[in-house]
């Protein structure tokens, strides 16, 4: 707990058996209250580790993708009196000691959605990232700045903050389940004029780490500039799109205490 916040943390996982342990050592136990894993139809031992572990963890019958895993991740997180939900990767590329940073930032009313930029302070070429997706993400970041009008080093972080009123008022499911969900996210939160903000942290690139081969990063690309456009289409009132809507149907159905 944080200010009087409880913190969740969720870990949506794929073949996370190797370097679970690892990431789940570094987590502030100190501030965290609660840890959910959704495991997306592992092939390895994600859940068992999970399990020694004492991590809470809930797994799909079939692989519903990342952005689906993300569904589950949040509608469960909604399920528990949390009021800041981290979702953090359990492949350890990302520094969870960040974890109370980034929770401070919400917790204290400053922001509503807080990322971890791999961009500022020049460490993602140190960490390993490859050179394409280094330039790939600058100019993908770019033209998402010019497009919906925020000024964000980056949109492509896989380590993310929300309050719980953004996980209850964006329309998730109006989202794709690969991995343009992230962007998505991020878009529909410019959209409904959250507080956003940034706190650079460190990346490691190895052999165990989730990463997205060239031909998933491009149709990730191509998908990055589609949600901006349709943004501005949608921001001009030219179009209607689901991804902004306000429609109920399209926010995320945690089940009801009983």
């Amino acid at each position: 707990m944080l200010h009087g916040k409880k913190i969740l943390v969720v870990l949506p996982a794929f073949e996370a058996e190797k370097t679970l342990e690892k990431t789940f050592d570094a987590i502030p136990k100190d501030i965290v209250d609660d840890i959910l894993l959704v495991d997306d139809c592992s092939s390895d031992q994600t859940i068992a580790v999970a399990e020694k572990l004492g991590i809470r963890a809930y797994g799909h019958i079939k692989n519903r993708g990342y952005g689906g895993n993300q569904k589950t991740c949040y509608t469960k997180g909604l399920e528990t009196d949390a009021d800041i939900v981290i979702m953090l990767h359990p492949d350890y590329q990302y520094e969870p000691r960040l974890i109370g940073a980034m929770a401070g930032m919400l917790a204290t009313d400053v922001y509503d959605v807080v990322t971890a930029s791999r961009i500022l302070g020049n460490d993602a070429l140190a960490g390993g990232m490859p050179l394409y997706k280094y330039i790939a993400n600058r100019f993908l970041t770019a033209f998402q700045n010019l497009l919906i009008g925020a000024k964000l080093s980056e949109y492509h972080t896989g380590y993310r903050a929300f309050t719980r009123e953004v996980l209850e008022k964006l329309p998730l499911n109006a989202n794709s389940d690969d991995f343009i969900f992230d962007n998505q996210m991020l878009t529909q939160a410019v959209a409904q004029k959250f507080r956003m903000g940034e706190i650079s942290c460190p990346t490691k690139y190895f052999p165990e780490a989730s990463s997205i081969n060239l031909k998933r990063s491009t149709i990730y690309g191509l998908g990055v500039l589609k949600t901006s456009i349709i943004f501005r289409l949608w921001h001009w009132g030219l179009i209607s799109s689901e991804l902004f809507s306000d429609a109920p149907e399209y926010r995320l159905k945690p089940e009801e205490k009983s």
